[in-house]
């Protein structure tokens, strides 16, 4: 049958959403808040059933092509020296690099023209208000006007405004006392194909990847506990950042220099969503908006892109949306729950404490690259982005 569905957000998952359903025979309108389409944005890797998903839309050879060309990754002192290099390759690219590293911006853009002439595209609004009828939902937007669709599927961040909207305050967020800080700085002397992390005393680190556009893109993180800085101003959280990261060494000085001209800037707490049910009536959430697993997860994009394909997919298989949503979460829930499985102590663990722990992380690290360990050690660095049993929907209308 064919349902005429609104999805939120049109950063991935959304636009993914938005092409399988246009696929399945279902009509899809995608309304962002953003004023138009939004091209910024951090290093973002696609794994296993993401892979797969994208390949079934015919975009892996593409996404792969705006690769950004990373070939690994190099924990270094403050000397530069490297204490510890896994290549993509050492662990057939499932490692920390993966074999698919792409700009948040240019995978968005991909999903976005794949799947514009499939789905109508609404920009600068947002849902004000949900009047689910039981045969249908009228929904009222911010900027004035009403519409009544079959369904709602929220595919937004991890601070979904349509969550709250459904369910209050029923998320749970499960901190993992970390903050961290994106932002683009021109290329120096010493980046190349590898990304390259240092740790200083403190629990900070700054990471530092590169991009096939001359760039370099920059993550400062503080492990810890959560304490207000989510809550400030960006040029505040800019210069909360010039302060704790003042004495780090190293390159920091001119990474902290592209900070303060940064027009690209990007804060946030990390944490986890978690919630009890995903649906509710007539609507939805898919990606970061029901079961965001953090960036340090590895699996962020991947939940997403999957998440959408099983959505649209199992609405093409029930009529009753309501044993959809049933069939999705059933689908989905164990391979959530398995990417949400990060350990609080990892954040500890990736940014030490102090000079000791640092010395303490490099020696781990080193001797993970050695042969005989290098299994043992992959198997604990790849995520789990194929332990799903994916459905193969067939090539739809």
């Amino acid at each position: 049958m064919s349902r005429t569905v609104l999805i939120t957000g049109a950063s991935v998952a959304g636009p993914v959403l938005a092409w399988w359903l246009h696929r399945f025979g279902m009509n899809a309108t995608v309304v962002e808040r953003a004023p138009r389409f939004r091209d910024g944005g951090q290093n973002i890797d696609v794994r296993g059933a993401g892979r797969v998903v994208l390949r079934r839309m015919g975009l892996e050879r593409a996404a792969m092509e705006a690769g950004t060309g990373e070939l690994g990754i190099a924990f270094v002192d403050a000397d530069n020296q490297v204490k510890a290099r896994f290549d993509r390759d050492m662990f057939g690219g499932k490692g920390p690099t993966a074999e698919l590293e792409i700009l948040r911006g240019d995978l968005a853009r991909l999903v976005y023209e794949h799947s514009r002439g499939t789905a109508e595209y609404i920009f600068g609004d947002t849902i004000q208000a949900l009047d689910d009828r039981g045969n249908g939902i009228e929904v009222t937007f911010k900027n004035g006007g009403t519409r009544r669709f079959d369904l709602v599927i929220a595919a937004e961040g991890i601070g979904s405004s349509t969550r709250r909207l459904l369910f209050g305050d029923a998320a749970r967020r499960r901190p993992l006392d970390l903050y961290m800080g994106y932002f683009s700085i021109p290329k120096g002397e010493n980046d190349g194909d590898l990304a390259r992390w240092y740790n200083a005393p403190g629990g900070r680190s700054v990471f530092l990847r590169p991009d096939r556009r001359g760039g370099t893109h920059a993550v400062l993180t503080l492990q810890q506990a959560p304490c207000g800085y989510e809550k400030l101003s960006p040029d505040a959280q800019k210069q909360v950042l010039m302060e704790r990261f003042a004495d780090a060494g190293w390159e920091t000085p001119r990474v902290l220099e592209g900070l303060a001209r940064a027009d690209d800037f990007y804060f946030e707490k990390i944490g986890q969503v978690r919630l009890d049910r995903w649906s509710k009536g007539r609507t939805v959430l898919v990606g970061d908006a029901a079961y965001a697993p953090s960036p340090i997860s590895g699996m962020g994009t991947t939940l997403g892109v999957v998440g959408a394909y099983v959505l649209a997919g199992e609405l093409s298989r029930h009529d009753d949306h309501s044993e959809a949503f049933a069939a999705y979460e059933r689908i989905m829930r164990p391979y959530v729950e398995q990417a949400q499985d990060v350990p609080k102590l990892g954040p500890r663990i990736a940014q030490p404490q102090t000079r000791l722990g640092i010395a303490l992380q490099r020696a781990v690290l080193n001797l993970a690259t050695k042969p005989g360990l290098r299994e043992l050690a992959g198997k604990l660095l790849e995520p789990p982005a194929e332990k799903i049993d994916l459905p193969d929907y067939g090539h739809g209308a």
